[in-house]
């Protein structure tokens, strides 16, 4: 986009995702690698491609289960009990349509979602989603910053105010002088203790039956507070961030893969795009599992033991006490892993958003003289989640706001989503199908509809 300048040194193709968040070494994954060819049919070889093309979608499927998200699903089931089970079925597809509508405008026009947007809308227009993406985003941070410190606080006994500078600082400084890839393989390791949910979800042996019931049959909510947390769902589900944040991590995958000009970045072969389908899949079905099992679990031990007003992390934490005798096995690692992985991917999809709307170079490959104001606001953004804890803010109930905001918001973006995808001469005569754009469609009425419902109600 702006700047073709490397910071490091790292240029080699073979570092397809050496970029913030995209180089994912799970399971012995290999870099993406593209082709016109035929996809190899035998298994051991499809075996391969499965793993070697997961990459960004998985990556952001991962982040979408920060400590925002943990916040929220543990409120929903801790007050909602299991009636809420259903929302992870239906927001599955939705999620994924989105993400990979986000994933095709990057692929495909080889420019981020923002830049996309000021093609249809004026700048005031993109100007105001820039601004209230930055203030949900800043809240998160702050929100997330204070529950990895209460997590550390839990492990360590150092006070929590002192842990928010030092993760704030820190997470802000790797992302502005430091590879990312050199340091995510450890921390996205840390988000498989989410399976700690899965897991305790047996260990309390449920009605199984009863828990059916409720998946798969849907229970209309009842109430504001229903609608509150129903909204919360959605908006930390399909959060606007990662709207931005799937759509640059494309181009960043191309600009790493030597495609430096726009003109190298337009269109995608049949190939790319079967294979970001596949990719976007499985992240978002990795991200709705954990979300189900983070709602089942609090409804089982939390919600079936009267703890319905959760306030603080350590409160969160009692929902994994039957898996061991105290949850700071756990919850530690689930707050302070996914919490790294998610807080710079939410400062740096606020710095795309403005990059791309005021024209400034951007990218996570350029050293910071060469992109301050795209840097300025990854570190703007930490600074202010470091005041949010100092300024007394309850970090749980900011979380579910925050999520309250997304839901707000993301239809509105969705709408602007859906004009750009439809423009054939924009998405180089690739634009999304009629079916995406119609599963798409139905997810910004949902999200209309469900946050109307939540202020009549």
């Amino acid at each position: 986009m702006h700047g073709e300048e490397i910071k490091g040194f790292v240029t080699s193709a073979s570092f397809p995702t050496a970029h913030l968040g995209c180089r994912l070494e799970l399971f012995l994954l290999r870099p993406v690698e593209v082709s016109n060819k035929a996809a190899p049919t035998s298994k051991k070889n499809f075996v391969r491609r499965f793993f070697s093309v997961l990459g960004p979608g998985l990556i952001t499927g991962a982040a979408d289960d920060d400590p925002s998200g943990i916040a929220t699903y543990s409120i929903a089931g801790a007050q909602m009990g299991t009636s809420l089970l259903w929302t992870a079925l239906i927001t599955w597809p939705l999620m994924g349509c989105v993400q990979f509508m986000c994933a095709r405008i990057g692929m495909v026009t080889g420019t981020g979602l923002a830049a996309m947007l000021k093609q249809k809308f004026p700048r005031w227009v993109l100007v105001i989603f820039a601004l209230a993406l930055f203030a949900a985003n800043t809240i998160n941070v702050g929100s997330d910053l204070a529950g990895m410190s209460d997590a550390a606080e839990m492990l360590t006994g150092f006070n929590s105010h002192w842990l928010v500078v030092l993760f704030g600082i820190a997470i802000a400084f790797s992302t502005v002088y430091f590879r990312y890839f050199q340091i995510a393989k450890a921390l996205k390791w840390l988000a498989l203790f989410l399976f700690a949910y899965v897991v305790t979800a047996f260990v309390v042996q449920p009605d199984w039956r009863a828990v059916l019931r409720d998946t798969f049959i849907p229970s209309w909510p009842k109430g504001h507070d229903a609608w509150q947390s129903f909204v919360a769902i959605l908006g930390t589900t399909i959060s606007p961030y990662l709207f931005f944040w799937q759509a640059s991590e494309e181009v960043e995958e191309e600009k790493a893969m030597g495609r430096r000009m726009l003109r190298q970045r337009e269109g995608a072969t049949g190939q790319e795009i079967d294979n970001r389908k596949l990719d976007v899949g499985v992240g978002t079905f990795f991200s709705n599992i954990v979300m189900y099992f983070i709602i089942l679990t609090c409804a089982l031990t939390l919600h079936a033991h009267g703890m319905r007003d959760i306030e603080t992390s350590k409160q969160a934490a009692e929902a994994l006490k039957p898996l061991a005798r105290s949850p700071i096995c756990f919850t530690p690692s689930v707050l302070i892993g996914v919490g790294f992985l998610a807080i710079p991917t939410l400062t740096g999809s606020s710095a795309y958003a403005f990059a791309e709307t005021f024209h400034w170079r951007e990218g996570l490959d350029l050293p910071f003289k060469s992109a301050h104001y795209f840097y300025g606001v990854v570190i703007l953004s930490a600074l202010l989640g470091i005041g949010m804890d100092f300024a007394g803010i309850n970090p749980i109930k900011a979380l579910f706001w925050t999520a309250i905001l997304n839901g707000l918001l993301a239809p509105f973006l969705l709408v602007g989503i859906l004009i750009v995808v439809s423009d054939r001469k924009l998405m180089q005569n690739q634009p999304s199908s009629w079916l995406s754009r119609i599963v798409v469609g139905i997810t910004a009425l949902v999200m209309f509809g469900a946050a109307i419902a939540m202020f009549v109600l």
